[in-house]
C-alpha cells in the first residue's frame, strides 16, 4: 500500500464522522430520514475524501489533480441550489411558512459544512503525514471544536426581551399591549383568537436589534419555528387565524400574535428565544461612518 493510505483513510473518516455530528433532525423534520440524510451524508463523504487527497497529490507532485477542486467548488454550490429549490417547493403547503430569508439561510448553511468537512479532513491528512496518529486526532478534536463554533449563531433571546402580554380589542382591532395587530370584524373569530391566541413583544436591547428584527425574514422565521414547536390552530382558508407579527413605529418592538395549539407561556418563550437571527437578516446601522460621524457644534 502507498505511503498516505493511512492518513488518508483517516482524513475521509473523520471528516465523514463530522458531516454525520453536524447533520442532525430537529423540531423542524429538516433534513428529512431517511433520504435526505443519505444525499448530505454522501456528499460530506466526497468532501472528505477531496480534502484528504489534496496533501498526498501535492507531495506526488501531481499537481493536476488538486484541479479538482474547483469542480468540488461548483458541486456544493450546486447543494445550495437543491436545498433552496427543495424547500421553496415544500414551503407553499406549510401552514406557517418559512419564508425566503430563512430558507437562503438553511440552503448556505448546508453549503458551507461541506467546506468545513474538506478543510477537517485536510488539516487531519496534513497532520497525520507531519506528525502521527495521536496528534492528528488532537487535530481532528480541534477541528471539531471549531466547526462547532462556527455553526452556532445567535438566537433571539441575546438580542430582545420577551414578555407575554394579553391580547384584547379595541373595537375590530386586535392589539398586543398596545401594537395593533390586525382587524377583526367576525364576533366568533374574535372569541377564538381570544380563547386560542397568545401574544408576546419583543424588545430589542440596542439599534442594531431594532433594524434586525424589523426585517419581514427573520419575523416569518419566528412565526414559522413557534407553529412547528406547538401547532397552530388555523386551516387553510381562515385568514383571520394567521399568526402575524406587527412592529410599534415609535420604538421597534415587535407584537408577535400566535396561535398556537399548546398554549404553554414558558415553552413559547424558550421557543421564540431559541430562534436563530438570520445571517441575511443582520444589520449594523451603528457601525456606518454616517452614524458614528460627530455632529458639528451650533455656534448659534
Amino acid at each position: 500500500m502507498s505511503e498516505f493510505t493511512y492518513p488518508i483513510l483517516f482524513g475521509i473518516l473523520i471528516g465523514t464522522l463530522l458531516r454525520i455530528i453536524m447533520l442532525r433532525t430537529d423540531y423542524r423534520q429538516y433534513p428529512t430520514y431517511l433520504h435526505g440524510k443519505t444525499i448530505h451524508i454522501s456528499l460530506g463523504f466526497i468532501a472528505a475524501a477531496l480534502g484528504s487527497l489534496i496533501i498526498p497529490a501535492l507531495l506526488s507532485k501531481d499537481y493536476t489533480a488538486v484541479t479538482i477542486l474547483t469542480v468540488a467548488a461548483t458541486q456544493f454550490r450546486e447543494v445550495r441550489n437543491m436545498e433552496r429549490n427543495t424547500l421553496n417547493e415544500v414551503d407553499e403547503f406549510e401552514l406557517v411558512s418559512r419564508g425566503k430569508t430563512y430558507i437562503e439561510g438553511i440552503a448556505i448553511s448546508f453549503e458551507s459544512r461541506n467546506y468545513l468537512v474538506m478543510i477537517t479532513s485536510f488539516i487531519a491528512t496534513f497532520v497525520y503525514i507531519l506528525t502521527n496518529l495521536i496528534i492528528a486526532i488532537i487535530a481532528a478534536i480541534i477541528c471539531y471544536i471549531l466547526a462547532k463554533i462556527l455553526m452556532s449563531g445567535s438566537v433571539l433571546k441575546e438580542v430582545v426581551d420577551i414578555e407575554y402580554k394579553d391580547l384584547h380589542f379595541d373595537g375590530a382591532g386586535l392589539y398586543v399591549d398596545n401594537i395593533y395587530v390586525m382587524n377583526i370584524g367576525l364576533p366568533e373569530r374574535q372569541e377564538q383568537i381570544m380563547k386560542y391566541g397568545m401574544g408576546f413583544v419583543l424588545t430589542p436591547k440596542n439599534m442594531n436589534t431594532i433594524t434586525t428584527i424589523s426585517n419581514l425574514g427573520q419575523r416569518q422565521a419566528i412565526l414559522h419555528d413557534v407553529s412547528i414547536a406547538l401547532g397552530v390552530f388555523r386551516d387553510s382558508g381562515t385568514p383571520a387565524l394567521t399568526p402575524i407579527i406587527k412592529r410599534d413605529l415609535d420604538d421597534g418592538r415587535l407584537g408577535v400574535f400566535l396561535l398556537p395549539q399548546v398554549r404553554d407561556v414558558d415553552k413559547a418563550i424558550e421557543i421564540i428565544g431559541k430562534v436563530p437571527v438570520l445571517e441575511n437578516a443582520i444589520r449594523m446601522p451603528s457601525n456606518s461612518k454616517a452614524h458614528n460621524k460627530e455632529v458639528p457644534a451650533n455656534d448659534d
